[in-house]
């Protein structure tokens, strides 16, 4: 293996650590808590691209899967991930690649980053709720006023600080050769 692909890989397991972190930061509402798990997943994305992101995610769901507490409130196991909550989960690896893919298509630097990221939000609401409202069996109007409603404004903040923080550090990083991309852009 060579040395850039082992930073990037410590980088995964880095990042799947940081979100298993903020998943602790959270506001406990009745269903589904508003938790920093999406924060860090468009941190994630923004700065380690889709490839390396996804598989972030993919280690920090797997984690959760094999009944680690790294999910919001300290939950673990696959229960989770089959239960209301779960959908969100599997959209953050998703989103991870959506967000990340945008980035690589385009460009790295803070707009591009904050269209990615709010599309990630998107494809993270989505892809929760439809899982929410079919395991709790709930009208597509109650799935929406639990899944989505409640996190679209601070999921707009979180999708800004993911941006400017995102591309910041993303710089930093490769700027002193400890990520190497395969594009450099501008900001």
């Amino acid at each position: 293996m060579n040395h850039s692909r082992l930073k990037n890989l410590i980088l995964c397991a880095l990042f799947a650590a940081i979100t298993a972190i903020l998943a602790q930061v959270n506001i406990p509402l009745p269903v589904i808590p508003i938790s920093g798990q999406t924060l860090a997943v468009g941190l994630t994305a923004t700065i380690l691209g889709s490839r390396y992101g996804t598989l972030s995610m993919l280690v920090y769901a797997g984690l959760g899967a094999i009944g680690l507490p790294v999910f919001a409130e300290m939950n673990g196991g696959l229960g989770v991930i089959l239960g209301p909550s779960g959908g969100y989960i599997i959209g953050f690896i998703v989103t991870a690649f959506v967000t990340g893919f945008i980035l690589e298509r385009t460009a790295f630097n803070t707009p591009m980053a904050i269209v990615a990221n709010i599309v990630g939000m998107i494809v993270t609401l989505v892809i929760g709720t439809v899982q929410l409202k079919f395991v709790l069996d709930l009208s597509w109007a109650k799935a929406l006023a639990v899944g989505v409603y409640p996190f679209i404004v601070v999921g707009v903040i979180k999708a800004l600080i993911a941006s400017i923080v995102g591309i910041q550090v993303r710089q930093r990083l490769t700027k002193f050769g400890l990520l190497k991309t395969s594009k450099q852009t501008a900001a």
